[in-house]
């Protein structure tokens, strides 16, 4: 065998690696239907892993859900049955609003309250812009 061939057979042979590079993932919502509400049982680790307090996050899911909601110790429940996938998908557009910076990308962020405008600080790259949406 020559070198081509070996090489071939070795790159084979590595293991697909199944970690991300990224370190950071969008937490995603863990939980189930309970009669008619919907029980996220994971609320306050998302914030925590988001950075963000709970009631902003829970004003955020009230608005885009079109649903009220309770928070009850680590849980979120919502007052109607909603598809897991629709949550996470809510979830990940709260992220990119109010979560990831906008230049780099990078979740090292603090929102500041000046005025009656809401801004969006990074701390890894000193960007500041202002959020577009409103809670």
């Amino acid at each position: 065998m020559d070198y081509e061939q070996l090489l071939k057979k070795a790159y084979k042979e590595i293991p697909q690696s199944s970690e991300s590079t990224e370190r950071f993932d969008i937490p995603k919502a863990q939980g189930h239907i309970q009669g008619s509400k919907t029980v996220i049982s994971n609320f306050a680790a998302m914030c925590s892993a988001l950075r963000r307090e709970q009631e902003h996050l829970l004003k955020f899911l009230q608005r885009e859900l079109a649903t009220p909601a309770v928070i009850d110790g680590p849980r979120l429940v919502l007052g109607r049955k909603i598809a897991s996938s629709l949550i996470n998908e809510r979830i990940k557009q709260y992220a990119e609003l109010f979560v990831l910076c906008p230049e780099c990308k990078k979740p090292d962020t603090q929102l500041k309250k000046e005025d009656r405008i809401t801004t969006i600080k990074c701390t890894a790259c000193g960007a500041k812009h202002p959020v577009k949406a409103k809670i």
